[in-house]
């Protein structure tokens, strides 16, 4: 399906496979783990990432991320984790933005030194510094933007320009932003890694995990994961593909009324500083505004008062729910200090910003007014 086709349309359409035999407009759900074989080049097997419902799944992304392939995961983590062992090898050197994802961190300071694969962290948003980080066997660049949990921002293109001014390769994990809000392989990043868990899947109940890329990178990582064996199932596979038929509808909702709860918190007396990149007070809105569609719909709030007083506020809420994980269709919030960086060191978390009394908004799609109100009643 043409790249000029609106995402909302891709959304729908591309990708779904139409069986013959009875030619419903879904795509069948293909339970099978066993598949006949004679008289036929294919060797379909789900360890290998090759079934119906796992390519119907793959084309729609890479529609949607304009790239040539991908692979599908059963989580997150297999696909950074699966993508980035097979991409490295022992005394390789791997430059990661500082500010990640507590369970990538934990992944790489856990596992890499096993591995005997080397690696760094540096302020991406300070391009001349993270340039100093790069050494002779630095193989890939790895960054994350918008950032979990404080939406710091990372400016791809000249991630881009560095990378290639070095010859090694580019990742991104872009699970806040979601396809609809950025696109960073026409921006020159190489691989796309979403956790699906989160706004691929959109309704909190799924676990997957996405990699997107050239259709030579992405064979080579292939190789791996089948040994790994992280694979999705059909019935997952169906879900993923139904749920991101209203991917584009569901996350522009939420943009826009994480535009409008910043906003409102940012003017709000009880409120000490509002972490959202639509806001012309963060840092990099201009950024935003250049490789961004839209702004997403995660924001960080800190309030004035301690922790105890933020267990508090939290209690309160009535319509917005304190969960763990994000991108659902609900709005959720939590404190990433018990929740997503509780793995990596206290030390680890103040060095990053993110205090005991953060708190991280996942918008929802529920009416904009009565987000608001429930916070409002909340406030301490």
């Amino acid at each position: 399906m043409a790249s000029e086709i609106a995402k909302d349309t891709l959304c729908v359409h591309t990708g779904t496979y139409h069986d013959q035999a009875q030619p419903g407009i879904n795509s069948p759900i293909y339970t099978s783990s066993s598949f006949e074989y004679l008289d036929t080049d294919a060797r379909t097997y789900p360890r290998y990432f090759n079934t119906p419902n796992q390519e119907s799944v793959v084309k729609k992304l890479a529609a949607l991320e304009s790239g040539e392939d991908g692979i599908i995961f059963g989580s997150g983590m297999a696909a950074i984790s699966t993508t980035l062992l097979a991409l490295l090898k022992k005394e390789d050197h791997v430059l990661f933005q500082a500010d990640l994802y507590g369970g990538t961190q934990r992944f790489i300071t856990t596992d890499f030194p096993r591995f005997g694969i080397e690696y760094s962290f540096g302020d991406a948003t300070n391009i001349e510094m993270f340039e100093e980080a790069i050494q002779f066997n630095t193989k890939l660049i790895y960054i994350e933007t918008p950032s979990n949990p404080l939406l710091r921002l990372t400016d791809i293109e000249k991630i881009v320009a560095l990378a290639k001014q070095y010859g090694v390769l580019t990742m991104i994990d872009n699970t806040f932003a979601s396809p609809i809000n950025q696109n960073p392989i026409p921006m020159g990043i190489d691989l796309v890694m979403h956790s699906g868990t989160k706004y691929l899947g959109g309704h909190s109940d799924l676990s997957c995990g996405a990699i997107i890329g050239s259709k030579g990178l992405v064979a080579q990582i292939k190789s791996t994961a089948t040994h790994f064996g992280g694979n999705l199932n059909a019935q997952t596979c169906y879900l993923l593909e139904r749920s991101l038929k209203t991917l584009a509808l569901r996350v522009r909702q939420q943009t826009y009324n994480a535009q409008k709860l910043a906003e409102f918190m940012e003017k709000h007396p009880k409120v000490k500083k509002v972490h959202y990149p639509g806001l012309e007070s963060h840092p990099q809105h201009d950024i935003a505004k250049r490789q961004m569609e839209g702004y997403g719909a995660m924001l960080a709030v800190e309030l004035h008062g301690n922790a105890d007083e933020t267990r508090q506020f939290l209690r309160k809420l009535k319509i917005v729910t304190p969960a763990m994980s994000l991108g659902g269709v609900e709005t959720s919030i939590c404190e990433p200090a018990t929740t997503s960086h509780a793995k990596i060191s206290a030390e680890q978390r103040q060095n990053l910003g993110i205090s005991d009394s953060l708190l991280r908004i996942s918008v929802g799609i529920e009416a904009t007014e009565d987000l608001i109100a429930d916070f409002e009643q909340a406030l301490p």
